[in-house]
């Protein structure tokens, strides 16, 4: 049973409320009639929780390696599941066999035996479970699936179904798509990071291809054994990134235009590959048991223990020996290999040569490309040219002839423009007289204006004007009026 800390850390956990959980682990089933986006709400909540606990292995199935769980199925092994995911508070999920069946309609998991036997890719719409033909077909065909007890009358994915026999319908084991399509794509990348990968690089057998992928194909994480049959099953028949014949795995470019299939030549390349690959590992051995002997060594002789020395000096010159035969072995199986990888180059390249060559052939044997046709075509272009140069000699022959009969004196052009220009420049001056004028007498407005306002103001300790003495207001305006 997984811990109620341990469901607290996920994130769809710690981020429900107490009432949203308690909604989550109700049988919330009724909800895809009446509240349907509620309901899809709940599933998803559960899909992403169900592949979050089975990447951390929390879900190891019983007859698996505890130590290397399955990482891309879900085990339901009935009603225990939830159990499982009983959380304080809440209980336990009784809508988990809703979840489930819904996540296998809407093709999110599938059945694991059906996923590796099956011809058919997951994309293609002939997978679609029979319980969720009531979207795409007629009512004779449903009447027949709810005799069979598919389906049921109130358009639900279990029904009305007890709570333990909704689980005998939905116990099995899931593989989850979604985690399954992330594996792959790491998988796909790692393999053409490569770069030009020779004929070598591409092949692999069950052990090499775990070696590679297992432990990179999702983030601190290594497939198990069903894992990785799961994986090559899905790069094969729906990524279509490899082949598999015999044991030997190719990988060949996304979506080939032909078919591609093992040969003779690629299950001798792996093969000298593989053996390549053992004896390296062979000298790696050795070279380690060689460095042990000489610590060995050293320890007997600060020990002043002559005899055992000796025997492991006798055992690191025999295991020297061993080495060099090894490595010259190693040298031969590595040269071999590049000479085989450099003549299948070889054959692809004079395969790209018989390809051009064939559509360069088809080319030059199209019809426009004959003698006779390029002759003509060239005659043709070279009359074309003709005419169009004599309709060009007789439009410029038209346009002087026009240009004659208007009969234009340029002498009396340039009196008119003469003209023209003296009577721009009278009146530009015009212009300027007047500007002239106008800021003048604008001028002389504003002075007037200031010494009338200079007049007015009568100083306070003057005294008053004796009558009939002209005031100074009177003189100044007298001097304004002269």
């Amino acid at each position: 049973m997984i811990s109620v800390s341990q469901l607290s850390g996920l994130p769809t956990y710690a981020s429900s409320s107490p009432s949203r959980l308690k909604t989550l682990y109700s049988d919330f089933s009724r909800q895809k009639q009446s509240n349907p986006t509620s309901y899809a709400s709940n599933v998803e909540w559960w899909r992403r929780t169900l592949e979050a606990v089975v990447l951390k292995g929390w879900l190891a199935d019983s007859g698996s390696n505890s130590a290397n769980p399955d990482r891309l199925v879900l085990h339901a092994r009935g009603s225990t599941l939830a159990d499982d995911f009983r959380y304080e508070g809440v209980g336990k999920p009784l809508g988990l066999p809703t979840v489930l069946a819904e996540l296998c309609a809407s093709k999110a998991y599938f059945s694991l035996p059906d996923f590796l036997n099956s011809a058919k890719s997951v994309y293609d719409p002939g997978w679609l479970p029979l319980r969720i033909a009531t979207y795409v077909v007629g009512k004779p065909l449903w009447w027949a699936l709810k005799q069979l007890s598919i389906v049921s009358s109130d358009d639900s994915v279990l029904g009305d179904a007890s709570y333990n026999e909704q689980w005998r319908k939905v116990r099995g084991d899931y593989v989850l798509l979604s985690v399954l399509e992330r594996a792959a794509d790491n998988v796909i990348q790692r393999q053409w990071s490569k770069g030009a990968l020779s004929l070598a690089d591409s092949l692999y057998n069950a052990e090499s291809f775990r070696r590679e992928f297992a432990a990179h194909a999702l983030d601190d994480v290594v497939l198990s054994e069903l894992d990785m049959r799961i994986l090559l099953r899905y790069l094969e028949r729906d990524k279509k990134v490899l082949v598999t014949q015999g044991g030997v795995i190719k990988f060949v470019e996304p979506q080939p235009a032909e078919p591609v299939e093992i040969t003779a030549v690629d299950a001798g390349v792996l093969e000298l590959k593989t053996a390549v690959d053992k004896l390296q590992v062979q000298v790696d051995s050795i070279q380690s048991k060689i460095g042990q002997r000489a610590d060995q060594i050293a320890t007997a002789l600060r020990q002043k223990r002559k005899e055992i020395a000796l025997s492991h000096l006798r055992a690191q010159k025999q295991l020297e020996a061993l080495l060099k035969q090894r490595l010259g072995s190693l040298d031969t199986l590595q040269s071999t290999l590049l000479r085989v990888e450099q003549s299948a180059g070889d054959v692809e390249i004079m395969k790209s040569y018989e390809s051009s060559t064939t559509t360069l052939r088809a080319i030059l044997a199209h019809p426009s490309l004959q003698r006779e046709k390029i002759d003509e075509t060239m005659e043709a272009m070279t009359s074309a040219n003709a005419d169009a140069k004599e309709i060009d000699d007789a439009i410029a022959m038209g346009t002087d002839i026009a240009q004659a009969d208007v009969a234009i004196d340029d002498a009396e052009l340039e009196d008119e423009w003469k003209v023209l220009v003296q009577e721009a420049e009278r009146e530009g001056a015009d212009k300027a007289q007047a500007e002239q004028a106008q800021k003048e007498e604008e001028e002389a407005r504003v002075k007037q204006e200031r010494l009338a306002a200079a007049a007015l103001q009568v100083p306070s300790n003057k005294p008053a004007p004796v009558e009939g003495e002209p005031s100074h207001a009177s003189l100044s305006a007298d001097r304004v009026a002269e």
